[in-house]
């Protein structure tokens, strides 16, 4: 079911470390919609597994990535921003699929500077030590799909402003 557009529906992606939901909620107080940080879906087991060094499998990211798709459908007519890794195109498909004027803004960065975020970043259930396994699940955005790819190396402002001008600029209607 396709719900009318109205508001912009923005997904940030990425590795863990490359600033998704910091940018995502900047984004979304530019934008005035909603935001939700896709970590805030993983049932109880899935954040279990992760804080124990143990990648996700794919019927892992399942019911995570329903429960967003849920979210992006339902705030479609509202316009939001969404943070969620979404790194393999099937997954980004899904999230599509249920909110199709969803667009994607890609954080994208060398792993140098992933690795030396984590290391400082004490608060959260994803280790360091799965990056790889995040490193190699990514699929880059395709130059079919709608977003954009941002340095993880700019400060989130000039991120968002390089995504609002972005978007300003697409051709895909909204």
């Amino acid at each position: 079911m396709n719900l009318p557009t109205g508001g912009p529906l923005v997904v940030v992606t990425g590795v863990s470390g490359s600033g998704k939901s910091t940018v995502g909620v900047e984004l979304a107080r530019r934008l005035g919609v909603e935001y939700a940080d896709a970590d805030d879906f993983h049932p109880p087991g899935n954040v279990e597994k992760m804080r124990s060094g143990h990648a996700l499998s794919e019927a892992d990211r399942e019911p995570w990535l329903a429960a967003i798709a849920h979210w992006l459908r339902h705030h479609a007519a509202a316009g939001g921003v969404a943070s969620c890794s979404a790194l393999r195109r099937k997954s980004r498909d899904q999230l599509r699929e249920a909110a199709p004027s969803a667009v994607f803004l890609h954080l994208d960065g060398s792993e140098r500077v992933l690795r030396q975020r984590l290391r400082k970043r004490a608060d959260h259930f994803m280790p360091a030590s799965l990056l790889e396994s995040q490193l190699d699940a990514l699929e880059p955005l395709g130059v079919d799909e709608p977003g954009m790819r941002a340095d993880i190396e700019s400060s989130p402002d000039a991120i968002v402003a390089a995504f609002l001008r972005w978007r300003r600029h697409d051709p895909i209607p909204r």
